[in-house]
């Protein structure tokens, strides 16, 4: 079996600033490109048919995938062809695309031996005003999570610097993965918005480890920090490595929401790495060695 050994990292040959620089600048290259999205799409991420409103149609069909879009009256938006299956593929238009079902039997070219009616596999459609509403409640959700998450962190600690630690690191464990799916192109979608629920718990997890083992145990600042990466990481690499898995193992079996879930883990869990051992481990030690002593 092989062992996984947490590296003991000397902190003492950085300083606060130089530990909270690369976190900081990547936080804010996340915000640049969330706040360049918005500007150039009205929205800071690009939102899946479950927000939008609009059709999914899974067809088989010999005609070649980039024919398929002149095949319909409607704009196409995307066409994924499905990994475990020949000749299928996943159609997705807006919200005002009307009888593709239709349209699909009468226009594409059967494959051998299938009827025009098999061509069809499924139709999932959702109207606008239903994708608004379930956007609005989605993002409550994320937002009343997030909020409530601080306020338990703030009446554990009790203290300014220790909580906006956590807090800072959560924002941007999210942030980060919010400004990558874009970079990647996978939509924001009910699957995805529980990967970033999921993501605040994972994050305050291993932040309030480190902060307990360095405030509230005996033992030297850099001892304290070693003992809870022990654990910390260790938990981290390995949630890591098992959404690492399970986006790959999807991706081959074209199970795409199931691949941009485990995706989004991936990059939310990496990113919490970095806050945690670099942005809220600076702030708990200019809070241990200078903030309490004035």
């Amino acid at each position: 079996m092989v062992a996984f050994e947490v590296p003991e990292v000397d902190y003492t040959k950085y300083t606060n600033r130089q530990l909270a620089a690369v976190p900081l600048a990547v936080l804010a290259l996340a915000l640049l490109i969330l706040a360049g999205w918005y500007v150039t799409t009205g929205a800071p991420v690009a939102l899946g048919t479950e927000f939008t409103g609009g059709t999914e149609l899974r067809v088989q069909t010999a005609t070649p995938s980039d024919e398929l879009s002149d095949q319909f009256d409607a704009e196409v938006v995307s066409i994924s062809p499905v990994q475990t299956a020949d000749d299928t593929y996943i159609v997705t238009f807006g919200p005002d695309a009307e009888n593709v079902g239709d349209q699909a039997r009468n226009n594409l070219q059967p494959v051998e031996g299938q009827s025009e009616d098999d061509m069809v596999k499924s139709v999932q459609g959702t109207s606008a005003s239903f994708g608004q509403n379930t956007q609005r409640l989605a993002l409550y959700g994320l937002g009343v999570a997030f909020a409530g998450m601080s306020v338990l962190v703030f009446l554990m600690f009790r203290t300014f610097v220790p909580s906006i630690a956590v807090v800072i690191s959560a924002f941007s464990d999210i942030v980060i993965p919010l400004a990558l799916m874009n970079v990647l192109g996978i939509d924001l979608s009910l699957g995805t918005v529980a990967a970033l629920l999921m993501l605040i718990g994972y994050s305050v997890d291993s932040d309030i480890l480190l902060n307990n083992h360095i405030l509230r145990r005996s033992g030297d600042f850099y001892e304290s920090t070693y003992r809870a990466m022990q654990t910390g990481v260790t938990m981290t690499v390995t949630s890591l490595s098992a959404m690492a898995v399970m986006a790959l193992v999807a991706y081959v079996f074209g199970i795409d929401l199931l691949a941009s879930i485990g995706i989004v883990l991936v990059m939310g869990l990496a990113a919490d790495l970095m806050n945690t051992y670099m942005l809220n481990l600076s702030l708990l030690r200019w809070y241990k060695y200078e903030g309490v002593a004035q």
